[in-house]
């Protein structure tokens, strides 16, 4: 199922998506610049490994405190490929808007930030001893989902499945999205136990969307709201 619009009104415009949007696809360009060795270096050095993360908490003298805590932060910036960029920044369009309008510009920024850690770290936690870099701003857009879960669930969003276009409640489509995640987070998690997974990082997407649909409500709706809808 591929959302392409929901019909949720917002009262303000939406600045600060509009810029992560944008930084995503900046810094995106730039991986594409970069030879493959470049790109192997940025990655490692700004990617969540969680083995780096193990050795660390074994007392390893390897890798600064610094080097395990800033990844969690910039590897929200990076992603693998076009497909994996434009995927994520098409949810984030649609659902990040009203999130902000709901929490206000500088909360909306914390939240972002703060699920997409937690998001990671759950990654982490779920993939303690892998290799593989885990990069992409989909734990954070989790994070935004799970709070439109929880604010918005009766908006409709028109989406596209299969060959028919047609509206679905919010609930229904984000709740069959983190179903989704969450049984396959399992099924990889059972079929090779202990092991490096690489691919779809599933429990950062679990854990965002449970880390937002917990936090939106501690953050709180915004003081002030305009009093003319924007679609």
């Amino acid at each position: 199922m591929l959302p392409i619009r929901d019909d949720q009104p917002r009262y303000s415009t939406p600045w600060v998506n509009y810029f992560l949007i944008g930084l995503n696809l900046v810094i995106f360009f730039f991986e594409f610049t970069l030879d493959p060795q470049s790109l192997e270096i940025l990655i490692r050095q700004f990617a969540v490994v969680p083995s780096h993360v193990a050795l660390f908490l074994s007392g390893s003298q390897r890798y600064s405190l610094v080097a395990i805590l800033l990844p969690f932060f910039t590897s929200l910036f990076l992603h693998g490929s076009w497909m994996h960029v434009i995927g994520n920044m098409w949810f984030l369009y649609i659902f990040g808007d009203n999130l902000e309008d709901y929490l206000g510009p500088f909360k909306y920024l914390v939240f972002y930030l703060l699920t997409g850690v937690l998001a990671m770290g759950t990654h982490m936690v779920m993939n303690l001893h892998s290799t593989a870099p885990a990069l992409g701003a989909s734990g954070a857009i989790a994070g935004v989902l799970g709070a439109y879960f929880v604010l918005y669930p009766r908006a409709r969003v028109l989406t596209w499945f299969f060959v028919f276009v047609l509206w679905v409640p919010a609930w229904v489509i984000l709740g069959y999205w983190f179903v989704l995640n969450f049984l396959s987070g399992t099924a990889t998690t059972l079929a090779v136990p202990g092991q490096s997974m690489g691919g779809v990082a599933f429990w950062a997407h679990v854990g965002g969307f449970i880390s937002g649909a917990l936090l939106v409500k501690v953050f709180g709706e915004r003081g002030l709201r305009y009093p003319y809808a924007v679609g």
